[in-house]
């Protein structure tokens, strides 16, 4: 069993704090939900994803009409990954351009509710791709980018690798 790496370091900021806690709370929801689907037999992961993305195709479409500068991947890491955001799930900025936008989340406070409802292993990492389904649904929302998800603090790694790339 691999050793799970999901401690916030910065957690001076109160604001913060109390956004983190309502998005365990969320993470609580999801998590039992798909865990009850899971309990009855039902096809949890399909539905999983399917609901999940379903919310990217909304926050997308909210991104998208934010966006000062249409197309533009600058503009989209800008509307998307807000200060705040960055704070929350300790998100270093690796790289940002037309052409890539590469960040690495250092802590996630959706983890942190998977865990205390007790799941491990392989399902807690199958939850985790369910949860990026989010960002999945929010990239179809832009034809000219391409989502792509690396290791995953939920697999045991260091740090969680989301990548949106512009199509060529």
């Amino acid at each position: 069993m691999c050793i799970i790496k999901n401690e916030p370091k910065n957690t001076d900021n109160q604001e913060i704090n109390k956004i983190r806690g309502a998005i365990v709370h969320r993470g609580l929801w999801m998590g039992l939900i798909l865990k009850e689907a899971m309990d009855r037999g039902l096809d949890w992961e399909t539905i999983g994803r399917e609901a999940i993305y379903k919310t990217g195709l909304i926050h997308g479409q909210g991104i998208k009409d934010r966006m000062d500068v249409p197309g533009s991947l600058v503009s989209f890491g800008n509307t998307f990954f807000t200060d705040d955001i960055k704070k929350i799930f300790e998100i270093e900025v690796k790289e940002i351009s037309e052409e890539v936008l590469k960040l690495e989340y250092n802590y996630c406070p959706l983890l942190t509710a998977w865990q205390m409802i007790g799941l491990e292993g392989e399902v807690l990492a199958k939850v985790c791709d369910i949860a990026m389904c989010g960002d999945r649904g929010i990239d179809s929302k832009f034809d000219e980018f391409q989502f792509e998800l690396g290791k995953t603090l939920a697999e045991g790694n260091d740090v969680c690798e989301v990548s949106f790339y512009r199509k060529k």
